[in-house]
């Protein structure tokens, strides 16, 4: 989608709908017929983002049992399809996976972050059913802001400088999460 790349190019706030309207080759008004502002657009791609987010989140958590694989493999199982999901869709860093989201934006990307914290809660107390709510909550948090923290870094290498990063993520993660639920 035109408006994805877009925002993957320039962000969110320095693209207009005449840049978004100039990529996907409409005129500006061809545009409004269909959304109403730059907001409607960022809304319409994370309702797109969502959907695609539910199959990754099947693909990714559902399937073996992933409290039971080692927790190299769980980790692996994890975030190769969060990498690829990054690297399909270069426009959803930009808009829904930032520390400063616009706030017309933090209700269409709750949801997203609703959902995956979640999963990796439930994953996390599925493995260490001993441990208090708020440890498993905190744990799953900090292991959300890693990934998020290291997905710039992996999207924009290439080849192997990419792959040495995804390893040092699984091993960042792996070094935090063991103590708690290896």
């Amino acid at each position: 989608m035109a408006a994805a790349e877009a925002f993957a190019e320039s962000g969110y706030e320095a693209t207009s709908t005449n840049t978004i309207a100039a990529k996907a080759g409409i005129s500006p008004g061809s545009l409004y017929q269909f959304f109403a502002n730059k907001d409607d657009i960022a809304h319409a791609l994370a309702e797109r983002y969502a959907a695609q987010l539910a199959e990754l989140r099947t693909a990714a958590f559902e399937g073996a049992d992933l409290a039971a694989l080692p927790l190299d493999q769980l980790i692996g199982a994890i975030t190769g399809p969060l990498v690829e999901f990054n690297l399909a869709n270069r426009g959803f860093k930009a808009l829904f996976a930032r520390p400063d989201l616009p706030p017309s934006l933090t209700a269409a990307v709750a949801p997203l972050h609703a959902a995956l914290l979640g999963r990796v809660t439930a994953l996390l107390s599925a493995r260490a059913p001993g441990l208090p709510p708020d440890v498993v909550q905190r744990t799953a948090t900090v292991a959300i802001q890693l990934v998020r923290a290291m997905m710039p870094l992996i999207v924009a290498a290439g080849g192997d400088e990419r792959a040495a990063l995804e390893g040092e993520l699984r091993a960042v993660l792996h070094g935090y999460l063991e103590p708690v639920v290896g």
